[in-house]
């Protein structure tokens, strides 16, 4: 889970990276589908092709409904850290454990008691400390970063329930194929050859990276759920924070830090609560 993780920062790394010199974000984002598709069909598209003619048609609508809420989020992640800190859109991320816990209050009818509340009111200050909307240093960009927390947590709400009858390869292999074809026209129009070989290295880096970091987040899946692995995720804003210093010498403010230490605290609170009330999650 931590691999995966770590490999997760050095594609938001990598896109930055691309995004600052010139690389339009929606190219960097189809690579990013393109690669990971191409590897995903070598590994196996057989299997995942003849699974996909079985599936339901309500389980193929949430499977592209899940598919386009990966897609518009790493196009919007793209070209949110052209402008923020890899810390802060890390840190906004993370809020999407709470949207999760408000979004089954709301949808699903869940029953919570002052525990649960109370992290979603301590993760939305969190939030609001590291947007800061009402400041005059604030950027638009943080509002794509929210979106994409929202954005997450509707995802692995689906996640959850297709988890049971559809396997991580065929929605890898699914998403893969969505986000390729979908931006595939506009990553024509907009397409800028990089210069340098490092901007080529980099384009295949992204679609290798999350290849690579998927396939390692479904096998850390497969030896411990959900739950049990939450509080590892974490570890992304480190990776995040150390790439941000150590690649484009970027400190980000106290208040950064102080939200996503709130951020963290409202997260790890729900995960407690989710252990509390399902002790055979272990």
């Amino acid at each position: 889970m931590i691999a995966a993780w770590g490999m997760f920062s050095v594609i938001d790394t990598s896109a930055k990276f691309l995004v600052m010199a010139a690389i339009p974000a929606v190219q960097v984002a189809f690579m990013r589908y393109a690669v990971q598709f191409l590897f995903t069909v070598i590994e196996g598209s057989r299997d995942g092709m003849k699974v996909i003619r079985s599936l339901d048609r309500t389980t193929l609508a949430l499977l592209t409904l899940r598919g386009a809420l990966l897609v518009v989020s790493t196009f919007f992640n793209f070209l949110a850290v052209k402008y923020l800190s890899l810390t802060m859109t890390a840190a906004i991320m993370f809020s999407s454990p709470i949207f999760v816990a408000l979004f089954s209050i709301l949808f699903l009818g869940e029953r919570v008691g002052i525990w649960r509340w109370s992290a979603i009111i301590i993760g939305f200050i969190g939030v609001l400390i590291i947007v800061r909307p009402f400041d005059e240093d604030f950027h638009w960009a943080a509002l794509l970063s929210l979106h994409n927390a929202v954005a997450i947590a509707l995802f692995s709400m689906i996640t959850r329930r297709l988890a049971g009858t559809v396997n991580a390869q065929v929605m890898q292999f699914f998403s893969g194929a969505l986000g390729t074809f979908a931006l595939c026209p506009f990553a024509i129009l907009a397409w800028q050859a990089p210069t340098h070989i490092i901007g080529w290295t980099l384009l295949f880096v992204v679609g290798i990276g999350a290849w690579l970091g998927h396939n390692m987040f479904s096998r850390a899946h497969v030896y411990a759920n959900a739950t049990t692995l939450m509080p590892f995720s974490y570890s992304f804003i480190i990776f995040m924070a150390v790439s941000s210093y150590l690649v484009f010498a970027t400190r980000p403010d106290i208040w950064v830090y102080v939200g996503a230490a709130l951020v963290a605290g409202s997260g790890l609170i729900i995960w407690w609560r989710e252990k509390q009330n399902n002790p055979q999650d272990t």
